[in-house]
């Protein structure tokens, strides 16, 4: 207990130990989110209801995105992790860190009530926006927006606990919580569903939401934050955040215009088309949160405090995008290689049929092709973020979205759901280039030279990796039967096990520093209880 408390209660300043910690949670959440879809694609199948269930989450989705991610990404945690660093030269400053933890948490709970009572009272409105329903399918979306329209708000209060918890680096609680989101929604799909049919799935995401906020709550509470009724919208830290936020906010907006674009094109194409997409896309999700979305996360509060120290924000970043890459391209080689298997394993079961199983695996492979850019840009865009300058981003992201959209539309009559995957990766790609360019004749190279040794290293184990699958795919194929579960699942063991052992052996022949380096951190977690407790580095990680 001892030591879950010092996990819990102490802040992790080494960011390869709290990213070690963001991704383990991030695995437990992404693993339950796999179980979800499973659940999800056995029981409803890609057709009609699963359509309406993620055309009715869309806009709900939209507003948490646009208002929160926008406040905390672009300005809170920035603006915060300064006045940490001052409150702890000057106590008295503790003070107004939580009269600003209290104005930004009303201010935004009062911006998304006013939000979603707009949203209910125009939720036939937003259904309209997938053409392709039928009115009774549309109708159904409108009734499930509602219900969803309640999720908005507890992600919301929740999105402010989680900045102050980030900008004291408490990661542990910070990622659990979206383990007990998807709990939510897995108790909906398999509970609330039997009394209240697919109203029990919009149930479930309110329930998930109520508890990613109550789990963080109690460590907020023991840092000094308890809540007032404050509202003060001349606060200069309030404004600060407010002008920071609008080009991410901005942003974020054409981003999920890009998501509601997609889904109207979804919906044009056959029944199911948009369950095959979403499943699709969650699948590639699970290494784009465990690999990618978690060293940025961990980062971003070293990025935001060393962000005009070149040598040192280059040190971090390059660090942090080489460790980014060494497990996303072995992961994208295995998603290729694999993806057959890993759809009949995670969906193909009950309703999710054979036609269905194509459809996902062709989308996927397409997703796949960007994954490498995908897991890079959360940390590229926080570097602009951390530097206070958000309109770059939005920029080259609204350059990016116009470009998904149209190839898109070009795309999706000859590849369907496919085409709109492909899409997808082709203006990811752009928009990874674009960032890195002119964060190139911004800041200066941030180590390239040495980046570019290491991907060429990742790149060519991960080929030697994917050809030693396919050999072992084709060597275990003749002594199972691959019609049952237990075969399909031996093959896909062997050879993705074959292939991760492959890589490993020949980033080590390379003499990989990214191998070594996580070789080292995994030695020193096992040793935690010969570190000294006063090391107020390595000591505090798993």
């Amino acid at each position: 207990m001892l030591s879950l408390r010092k996990l819990i209660g102490r802040p992790i300043n080494n960011i390869t130990a709290a990213a070690a910690l963001v991704a383990l949670f991030s695995v437990a959440s992404r693993f339950l989110g796999v179980v979800r879809d499973h659940i999800l694609a056995g029981s409803f199948g890609a057709g009609a209801e699963l359509d309406i269930y993620y055309a009715a989450f869309r806009v709900p989705d939209f507003i948490y995105n646009l208002i929160v991610l926008g406040a905390l990404s672009a300005g809170f945690i920035p603006v915060f992790s300064e006045m940490i660093k001052r409150s702890e030269i000057w106590p008295g400053e503790k003070e107004k860190l939580v009269r600003l933890a209290n104005n930004v948490f009303n201010s935004l709970l009062l911006l998304i009530i006013l939000l979603s009572v707009f949203g209910v009272i125009f939720a036939p409105v937003t259904a309209w926006s997938n053409p392709g329903f039928s009115a009774e399918a549309k109708a159904q979306t409108a009734h499930l927006t509602r219900i969803m329209f309640l999720s908005p708000l507890f992600l919301g209060m929740s999105g402010v606990l989680g900045g102050i918890l980030q900008s004291y680096k408490r990661f542990f609680v910070y990622s659990l919580s979206p383990v007990f989101y998807n709990l939510g929604i897995i108790f909906g799909a398999l509970v609330l569903v039997d009394f209240w049919g697919i109203d029990g799935l919009a149930w479930g995401v309110v329930l998930g939401a109520v508890l990613h906020f109550a789990v963080q709550l109690p460590t907020v509470w023991s840092l000094g934050f308890h809540y007032r009724f404050l509202l003060d919208i001349r606060d200069r830290g309030l404004r600060q955040i407010a002008m920071m936020m609008g080009p991410r906010t901005l942003s974020l907006a054409v981003s999920q215009i890009n998501l509601l674009a997609m889904t109207a094109l979804a919906s044009l194409l056959d029944s199911g088309s948009l369950a095959v997409f979403n499943l699709a896309n969650n699948l590639q999700s699970f290494p784009l949160g465990v690999f990618g979305i978690s060293f940025a996360v961990a980062a971003f509060p070293f990025l935001s405090e060393n962000a005009y120290k070149i040598e040192e924000l280059k040190v971090r970043f390059s660090a942090t995008i080489r460790q980014i890459l060494f497990f996303i391209i072995p992961a994208s080689v295995l998603l290729i290689t694999l993806r057959a298997q890993l759809i009949r394993l995670v969906l193909g079961s009950g309703a999710f049929n054979w036609q269905d199983t194509i459809l996902t695996m062709n989308t996927l492979g397409f997703f796949s092709l960007s994954l490498f850019a995908q897991a890079s840009l959360p940390l590229l865009v926080r570097v602009f973020y951390a530097r206070r300058d958000s309109l770059t981003p939005f920029y080259l992201g609204l350059f990016s979205v116009v470009l998904n959209i149209v190839c898109a539309w070009y795309l999706h009559p000859y590849l369907g759901v496919a085409g709109l995957a492909l899409a997808f990766s082709i203006a990811s790609i752009v928009n990874f280039l674009s960032l890195w360019i002119v964060l190139y004749f911004r800041v200066g190279s941030l180590d390239l030279d040495k980046i570019l040794v290491s991907v060429l290293k990742f790149s060519v184990a991960a080929i030697g990796a994917g050809l030693v699958i396919q050999i072992l795919k084709i060597a275990v194929w003749p002594f199972i039967d691959m019609t049952t579960f237990v075969g399909v699942f031996i093959q896909f063991s062997v050879a993705a096990s074959g292939g991760v052992i492959a890589y490993i052996c020949l980033c080590h022949l390379f003499r990989s520093e990214e191998l070594l380096s996580a070789i080292a951190i995994f030695k020193k977690r096992l040793s935690v209880k010969k570190v000294k407790l006063a090391d107020q580095g390595e000591a505090r990680g798993l």
